[in-house]
């Protein structure tokens, strides 16, 4: 596994060993072992989520005030401009957001840990978008970040409107969410 550090601390791409041949592919989608000698960090994975949504679909940006999870995301069908905003206070890149195509093509994950709000735009026609939480989904602490507050300016390649749940139309202004210490 190839592991490349972005302009945020502690927010890592994964890109796995690929073999391949006439008949597909096999890849190692995770080894704790190996995610672990490659990143430095040991995490305890408790749930496993699995989204369908069509082109034009955006999903985000969510975090958990409490009970905040690390998670560990990938495609498997189609392609998305994932996106992750540090919402830790004490970070010098607090407020900054980092986009990275995911493909069933690229093969790529992208670590996220505890104090992002992460999201999603579907940039083909259907994408298959699987992640693994370090805790719990717990509806009571969850909470949104505009998507498009333009304080944080993350450029979504949107050709129109995205489609967004209610939870996501009503995102807070970064002035104005609860942040990590």
């Amino acid at each position: 596994m190839n592991v490349v550090q972005t302009a945020i601390p502690g927010l890592l791409i994964l890109e796995p060993k690929v073999f391949g041949d006439s008949r597909g592919f096999f890849m190692e989608s995770f080894n704790a072992r190996a995610f672990q000698e490659a990143t430095g960090l040991e995490v305890n994975f408790v749930q496993d989520n699995h989204s369908r949504s069509g082109k034009g679909v955006l999903r985000g940006l969510h975090y958990q005030i409490e009970q905040a999870q690390g998670k560990l995301v990938r495609v498997v069908r189609g392609s998305v401009l994932d996106v992750a905003v540090d919402l830790r206070k004490a970070s010098p890149t607090f407020g900054k957001w980092e986009g990275v195509e995911l493909s069933e093509e690229n093969s790529r994950q992208l670590w996220i840990p505890p104090g992002f709000a992460h999201g999603f735009l579907v940039t083909s026609e259907w994408a298959d978008f699987l992640y693994k939480t370090t805790d719990y989904y717990a509806p009571q602490f969850e909470r949104s970040l505009a998507w498009n507050d333009p304080t944080v300016g993350v450029v979504w390649p949107l050709t129109g409107e995205p489609q967004l749940s209610a939870k996501d139309v009503a995102g807070k202004a970064l002035a104005e969410c609860e942040t990590f210490a």
